[in-house]
This record gives C-alpha cells, structure tokens and sequence, in this order.
C-alpha cells in the first residue's frame, strides 16, 4: 500500500514542531526563514530557509490550523493529480512564499522578523483546490457559512491582501500567503498551458 504524501508531510510537521520544542531556539535560528536585511547586527539568512520555514511553526494552533489546510485541500489534489503533481504545486508554493516574504514587507517598509509555517503551502493547495472544484462547499471557521471553494479562495486571497497592505494583525505572514497562491497559480498555468506554446 502505498503512503499518502499528505500523510506523510503532516507526520513530518509535527514531528518536526515536537523536535523544536526539546531542542528549542537552536532550530528557529537556522532554520526559520529569517530576513536578508541584517537582524542583531548580522544576515542569519540561509538559502535553504526557503523551504525548511515551511516545517516550523510558532504555536500548537498555528500548526492545527497548517495541517488541517493540508489535509482539506491537498487530499483530493493528491487523489486527482497524483503524489509528484502535488509535491510539486505544494513546494512551489511554500518557496514562492517565502520569496515573497523576503521581499515585500521591506518593500513597504513593514518591520522584519522571521518567518515559520506551512501557510504558503496551504494557499497554493488552496487555489489549486478552487480550480479543480470550484463549486464544491467549503465552511471556513469565521464566519462558518458555506460557500463555494472559488469564492472562498478569492474572498480570502482579497483579505489577505488588504490586512498585508495596511498592516493590520501583526505577526502574520500575508504576503507569504498571497505568494503561496502566486507559486500555486504559476505551476497550475504551466500545466495547462497549450501544447503548441511549450
């Protein structure tokens, strides 16, 4: 039988969360995603932040609510593309993400801080998941009215840019989100893109 990657990429997660919490800040240091600009007086920037951040989170919530987004939307993405397909829109999404977050806030001159969790990920599967079922109900937790997936996916994608913009709800990641979608919207083109333009 063969093991479901979304599974498995949940059981890493929190593998990975119960390992910070005996190890401690010795993970975060060089594994979160931290900024190019230089933070107490040095760069603790690393290439491969870009995809280990997606491993970390800050919180016990904050790693339920990642997981339970993997498990929604990346479970039939899984069934219906097949494990290579999603891996690939999963880890473009999560890298996207991060770019987006290195760049961005000190674009608008937002404060600096390293970054953990698997929500740009989630937004790529979450996109990916409104283009394959547009017209399937989801209930998102506020307020917990249904709603086709297009209209959630936009709806919040419209959120995100607006709290990311104004710089409300502080300490959240929201253009790491919207680039999760950008990196979901570049690989689901790139498959569907015409044979003959290739």
């Amino acid at each position: 039988m063969n093991l479901s990657v979304v599974k498995t990429l949940i059981g890493l997660n929190v593998i990975v969360y119960l390992m910070q919490n005996v190890v401690g800040n010795t993970v975060a240091l060089n594994f979160a995603l931290w900024p190019l600009q230089p933070i107490y007086g040095e760069s603790l920037f690393h290439p491969w932040q870009l995809i280990t951040q997606a491993f970390l989170h800050g919180s016990v919530p904050h790693l339920a609510f990642n997981m339970l987004g993997i498990w929604m939307f990346g479970d039939e993405i899984e069934q219906t593309q097949g494990p290579r397909r999603f891996l690939t829109l999963y880890f473009s999404s999560v890298i996207t993400a991060a770019i987006a977050q290195l760049f961005v806030p000190g674009w608008l001159g937002l404060p600096l801080a390293p970054t953990v969790g698997a929500s740009g990920g989630v937004f790529g599967l979450l996109l990916a998941f409104a283009v394959f079922f547009p017209k399937r109900k989801v209930v998102p937790l506020i307020p917990p009215i249904p709603m086709p997936a297009w209209l959630f996916a936009a709806s919040y994608a419209a959120v995100e840019l607006y709290l990311g913009v104004t710089g409300t709800q502080a300490g959240v990641a929201h253009f790491a989100h919207l680039g999760g979608m950008v990196g979901g919207g570049i690989v689901l083109c790139r498959w569907y893109q015409p044979r003959g333009r290739r």
